[in-house]
C-alpha cells in the first residue's frame, strides 16, 4: 500500500536481474499477472494514441485547408512529451498506464491552445492586412491570457490528485456530525489511491506547463519560419516582386 506497482517491479526486476541471467539452458522466464495485463493496455493505448493523433490532424487538416498549420500545432503535442518525461523523473515516479492516460488527454488541451494562436494570426493577417510579424506579436498579445487561463485552471484542478489529498464525501454525506467532529480521520493526504492516480496528474500538470511555453514560444516562430520559406520560394518561382497570399497554403 501506498506504493506504485511499476516501482515495485523494477525494484523486484533489479534484485532478480542477475539470477534471471544465469538460468541454466531450457529454462525461461516471463513477468505475467499485473505486469502482462499492463502491457496489453499499453499496446491498446498506444493505438488509440496514434488514432487521436490522426483524427485531429483529419480535422485541422480540413478545417485550416492546410498541411503546414496542423504540423505546426501537433509539433507542439510531440514535444510536450518531454515535460511529462521530466516530471515524472523529477517526481520519481514510473512511467505506468495512468502516466500514459494522461499523455493521451494532454494531447487535446495543447491542440486547443496552439489552434487558438494560430487561428487568431490567420485572422489579423486576412482581416486587418497585417504583416507577418505584426500578426505574430498581437495574436500573441491578446490570445495570451486565454491560453494562461487554459493551463492554470487544468493545473490548479489536478493538484489535489497529484499530491494525494482525500476526502471522504460517503461519511460526510451520510453522517455529517460524525464527519466534522472527526474531521482528521476522514482528511488525510497520500494512501493506494495516490500512488494510482498521481502520475496522471503529474504527467498533465508538468506537460501542460511545458506546452504553454512550447505554445506561446515554439508555435509563432516555426509559423514565422514556415510562412518566410515559403514567401522566398514564392519569389523564387514568381519573381521577385511577388507576394504570398495568406490564403494559400
Amino acid at each position: 500500500s501506498g506504493y506504485q506497482s511499476n516501482a515495485v517491479l523494477a525494484e523486484a526486476q533489479g534484485v532478480l536481474s542477475q539470477y534471471l541471467e544465469a538460468l541454466p539452458p531450457g529454462y525461461t522466464y516471463e513477468w505475467t499477472g499485473q505486469q502482462q495485463e499492463q502491457d496489453e493496455s499499453f499496446a491498446f493505448l498506444g493505438r488509440a494514441f496514434l488514432i487521436a493523433i490522426f483524427l485531429i490532424a483529419f480535422i485541422l487538416v480540413s478545417q485550416f485547408n492546410s498541411i503546414v498549420k496542423p504540423v505546426i500545432i501537433l509539433s507542439s503535442v510531440v514535444m510536450s512529451t518531454a515535460g511529462v518525461f521530466y516530471g515524472l523523473v523529477t517526481f520519481q515516479m514510473a512511467f505506468g498506464l495512468m502516466a500514459f492516460l494522461g499523455l493521451i488527454s494532454l494531447a487535446g488541451v495543447v491542440v486547443n491552445n496552439a489552434i487558438v494562436l494560430i487561428d487568431y494570426v490567420d485572422i489579423l493577417r486576412t482581416r486587418d492586412g497585417m504583416d507577418l510579424r505584426s500578426a505574430l506579436v498581437q495574436a500573441g498579445k491578446v490570445r495570451f491570457r486565454p491560453v494562461i487561463l487554459t493551463a492554470v485552471t487544468t493545473t490548479l484542478g489536478l493538484v489535489p490528485l497529484a499530491i494525494g489529498f482525500n476526502f471522504d464525501f460517503i461519511t460526510l454525506v451520510n453522517n455529517p456530525l460524525l464527519f466534522f467532529t472527526h474531521i482528521g480521520e476522514y482528511i488525510y493526504w497520500g494512501g493506494e489511491q495516490a500512488a494510482w492516480w498521481g502520475p496522471m496528474a503529474i504527467a498533465v500538470i508538468v506537460g501542460l506547463s511545458f506546452a504553454t511555453f512550447l505554445t506561446l514560444i515554439l508555435v509563432p516562430v516555426l509559423y514565422s519560419v514556415i510562412e518566410r520559406g515559403k514567401m522566398s520560394l514564392h519569389r523564387i518561382f514568381y519573381g521577385t516582386n511577388a507576394t504570398l497570399d495568406t490564403n494559400q497554403k
